[in-house]
């Protein structure tokens, strides 16, 4: 079996959300990410050299066809994880900011090869993190 070309990043991640507005508001206000496109369909945010997609739940399901080309369709249901990149000196700040926000820290770790998480939750329930680096292998 050959070897697959090698992949280089994850350039982006997606999220459905059931209120727009409110999970714009979070995204916006309290995670401060710019919005860099935002149609009926999503809102595209810039995250370090990726993007955060917040689609709305259902808006996808059928394929986007354009004249540009086809988006196959898709959505996703339950609560989803993902975790942001932060220095590992700006773990305590996000604490506080989170906390000056009334966002509920849920859950710590202290992970053995260094890093540290921090986990909270959207206003759609998916479980987001804040973690530094020494987590994986190449993080």
């Amino acid at each position: 079996m050959a070897n697959a070309p090698t992949l280089n990043a994850v350039v982006e991640t997606g999220l459905y959300v059931a209120d727009v507005a409110r999970a714009r508001a979070f995204y916006e206000n309290v995670l401060n990410l710019e919005t860099i496109f935002s149609d009926d369909r999503l809102t595209a945010y810039a995250v370090g050299p990726s993007v955060l997609l917040l689609f709305t739940q259902g808006a996808t399901e059928e394929p986007a066809v354009m004249p540009i080309g086809t988006i196959p369709g898709h959505d996703g249901k339950g609560r989803l994880h993902f975790a942001f990149a932060v220095s590992a000196e700006d773990i305590e700040p996000w604490r506080t900011h989170l906390d000056r926000h009334g966002v509920e820290i849920e859950g710590e770790v202290k992970w053995p090869q260094g890093a540290r998480s921090l986990y909270f939750r959207d206003p759609d329930g998916h479980l987001l993190e804040v973690v530094s680096p020494g987590l994986w292998k190449n993080y």
